[in-house]
């Protein structure tokens, strides 16, 4: 068996991607996103009629040759070119070119100049990755058509598919790969049946329940696609997007409505595949049945406009669809009860009720993402929440790049898709230490299972902006947006604040130069829904002094404006492990805050504590309720002085 439980002879090989046949010149700078009035502009100043449609701007497209425009009747087929309004990509229904803004303009422009061709992509041989593909769809065969009955129920009951028809399995070209023991959902050539790509699902029993394993051939990020695509009819005007592809049955042989299954889940909407949901006056988005589905629900309406879009609202009598089809719901009544994404205004708490109610039943999916490998922290902040803003500081050579890097590397393991911008070290040794963390191991002594980590990083929703060193505020904001557009960023790491004051005017005063920094980040965190994590070097203190929210350098609109504060300190705590221990000084979701001890392990490049050197934390109070420490050996020590939680070890019972 190879990576991820499949046979080596069926392991994806690596992505092959398109290219331009005349690359533009590469830039260090993130090229930004035009906006939709700057291209309605240049359209008509080239002369080119187009449509505005929900996402995109439709235009005749210039990739299509004389024999296509001939087959084409009517003026809405002629206006095949979809132009995203935000990030300005393109994508040719017709000849499947695709590219960016600045290929459209050389394209348009390269005519006017006789060179027909232009920078039309071409597609580079996917002999690799077609021939996997092709190697894994011939071996799967129907589940209707298993030689064992016994191994074709079994198949039913571990996907759920009991009540799900062999008619609903064959519409969709779903199969059964019998040696992974997976299923396989097609992915089709829009306009065409050629198979492009592979979604196989793999059942595993944890416990009493069900853990389902995603391999996508090929791997994901290389290509995307809709579930469902070639049963959609041009006149449809109604679809509803799922989060799987066994939502997207149940719904169809529930509802016979059309249906398409997101490739990659709650995780992301690629903008690549809005042009193929233009055509739909409403879209019905039913992502799943907990508030992590319902966020990604109103993230994606945003792009998609919301004021076509309704959303299920998770919950007892609204489950996800499969689960609601094999409960014997009626999932019209609950498609019907969808919700509008848009409203002009709330004018009341009735609008507001369920989802209050939603949030007091489900409080643990409320406080956030969990870390797994900071457990304490998760104690005290409870978990990692949308739209906060979260302060981070320690002194110089503390280890705040190693420490956060693995802080936010715990949660983009779990699925938080996570923007890096380290503007003091390389991307090349900031992913060098990640890598090493993710592992737990020293890779420059074991470089023969290097492919194996870094394939699995690779999948990780991880990314990095290419600025280095001074950038201006304005630039990073820009560049963030995008990402949260493209990539549905939920978390922003920026290392460090000081590294965007030097753009700022050298007249302007530095301390108000930092308080609009921090100002245009807490906007963007509110506005966005997104967490940004922001480290802020502290001011110059005594040794023998412990930071405290005020060491924080600049004024107090920082430690004001954040959600969390978060200080590493670098001072021994007088009755617990190791050299530094973490500080959560500030903690605005409940108010919790504290301390506990971190240990680095040099190997590892990990703070996370070892499982034998665990101490055990418990709270101490006293008589007027406030948080003392608890004296060991003689020796006394001072709480921090913000603290109104502190977690010390339990002197009742030695250590691990």
């Amino acid at each position: 068996m190879g990576r991820r439980g499949l046979p080596r002879s069926l392991v994806p090989g690596p992505p092959r991607r398109r290219y331009r046949k005349e690359a533009l010149p590469a830039l260090e700078v993130p090229v930004l996103p035009v906006t939709a009035t700057e291209i309605r502009q240049y359209l008509r100043a080239h002369g080119i009629p187009f449509q505005d449609g929900h996402s995109c701007l439709q235009a005749p497209s210039p990739f299509v040759g004389a024999s296509q425009l001939k087959d084409q009747t009517s003026a809405t087929t002629s206006f095949s070119l979809f132009i995203n309004k935000t990030t300005g990509r393109f994508l040719c229904m017709t000849s499947l070119a695709e590219g960016s803004w600045e290929d459209f303009q050389a394209s348009v422009e390269g005519r006017r100049d006789g060179d027909r061709e232009g920078v039309l992509l071409s597609e580079v041989p996917e002999a690799e990755d077609s021939e996997e593909i092709r190697r894994i769809w011939d071996r799967a065969i129907p589940l209707w058509e298993l030689p064992e009955p016994k191994e074709a129920q079994l198949a039913r009951v571990m996907f759920g598919l009991t009540k799900v028809t062999d008619d609903t399995l064959k519409r969709f070209s779903v199969r059964y790969l019998r040696p992974a023991r997976s299923l396989v959902f097609p992915w089709f050539s829009p306009g065409s049946l050629r198979l492009r790509g592979l979604k196989l699902l793999q059942a595993e029993g944890q416990g009493d329940g069900v853990h389902y394993v995603e391999t996508t051939v090929p791997r994901p990020g290389a290509y995307h696609n809709l579930f469902g695509l070639p049963l959609i009819n041009r006149r449809d005007v109604e679809v509803v997007l799922t989060s799987r592809e066994l939502d997207s049955l149940a719904l169809n042989q529930s509802t016979g409505l059309p249906t398409l299954a997101l490739p990659r889940g709650i995780a992301c909407l690629p903008p690549a595949l809005l042009p193929y949901l233009e055509q739909f006056r409403r879209i019905v988005l039913w992502l799943g049945d907990d508030l992590r589905s319902w966020e990604a629900a109103k993230l994606f309406a945003r792009k998609l406009n919301p004021k076509r879009c309704s959303l299920v609202r998770p919950g007892d009598q609204q489950p996800r669809p499969l689960e609601a089809l094999n409960r014997g719901l009626n999932l019209s009544r609950i498609l019907r009860s969808a919700l509008p994404a848009w409203h002009k205004s709330i004018v009341s708490f009735r609008q507001l009720r369920e989802e209050v109610l939603g949030e007091l039943s489900n409080v643990e999916q409320v406080a956030g993402v969990r870390w797994s490998r900071f457990p304490d922290l998760s104690r005290l902040l409870k978990g990692h929440r949308k739209g906060e803003l979260t302060v981070f500081t320690g002194p110089t050579g503390s280890g705040k790049t190693t420490f956060i890097s693995e802080y936010a590397l715990d949660l983009c393991t779990q699925g938080v898709n996570t923007l890096w911008g380290s503007f003091e070290i390389s991307n090349v040794r900031l992913a060098r230490i990640m890598l090493t963390q993710f592992a737990v191991e020293r890779l420059e002594e074991q470089l023969d299972k290097y492919d194996e980590w870094a394939d699995r990083f690779e999948d990780l929703p991880l990314y990095f902006m290419t600025f280095h060193g001074q950038q201006n505020i304005r630039t990073v904001i820009d560049t963030m947006q995008h990402a949260v557009y493209v990539y549905d960023i939920c978390h922003v790491v920026i290392d460090n604040l000081q590294f965007m004051m030097g753009h700022e005017q050298l007249s302007t005063d530095r301390i108000a130069a930092q308080d609009y920094i921090v100002g245009a980040f807490r906007k963007f965190a509110t506005d966005s829904s997104c967490h940004v994590t922001l480290v802020i070097h502290p001011r110059k203190e005594d040794d023998d002094k412990e930071l405290q929210t005020a060491s924080i350098f600049g004024s107090a609109k920082a430690s004001q404006e954040a959600d969390n504060v978060l200080i590493l300190q670098d001072r021994k705590l007088v009755t617990g492990p190791g050299k530094r221990y973490l500080q959560v000084s500030k903690n605005r979701f409940d108010g919790d805050v504290g301390v506990f001890p971190l240990e680095f392990n040099k190997s590892s490049l990990t703070f996370s504590i070892p499982p034998k050197s665990k101490a055990r934390l418990k709270k101490i109070k006293d008589d007027n309720g406030l948080v003392v420490k608890k004296p060991s050996s003689g020796k006394k020590g001072a709480v921090p002085q913000n603290s109104k939680t502190c977690f010390q070890p339990d002197s009742s019972k030695p250590s691990e």
